[in-house]
């Protein structure tokens, strides 16, 4: 039975193509998704944080300019408003999140895919 993988990807990013490199040369058959062009829904991004075992707020990207314009920065914001921001502005959604039958991982870095491989 063929190993399959999900990767949530960024094709500009280069870890997000060093997470790809690793899925190919571990021969998973691959399903990418390119989040930027088609963002995951709340609940599949809800998912994938709690899959990974990280907090919402490590699932964000805090240098992109809607962080800063949109104020999520702040500590009263809540795990539901950073769901709404990311699923609404997916630049915000830290990559790639990579998804095999041994679990989900946010790789970074890179070589953090390797517990799920």
């Amino acid at each position: 039975m063929a190993k399959t993988a999900t990767l949530y990807h960024n094709t500009r990013c280069g870890t997000s193509r060093k997470v790809l490199a690793l899925l190919e040369d571990a021969g998973y058959d691959i399903e990418i998704v390119e989040y930027l062009k088609t963002p995951p829904d709340a609940d599949t991004l809800r998912g994938l944080i709690s899959d990974a075992g990280i907090r919402t707020a490590d699932a964000v990207r805090t240098k992109e300019a809607a962080y800063q314009e949109l104020g999520l920065g702040r500590p009263e914001v809540t795990d539901a408003e950073l769901i709404k921001a990311m699923t609404t502005h997916p630049a915000l959604i830290q990559r790639p999140f990579v998804v095999t039958d041994k679990g989900t991982r946010l790789a970074r870095p890179a070589d953090v895919a390797n517990e799920v491989l």
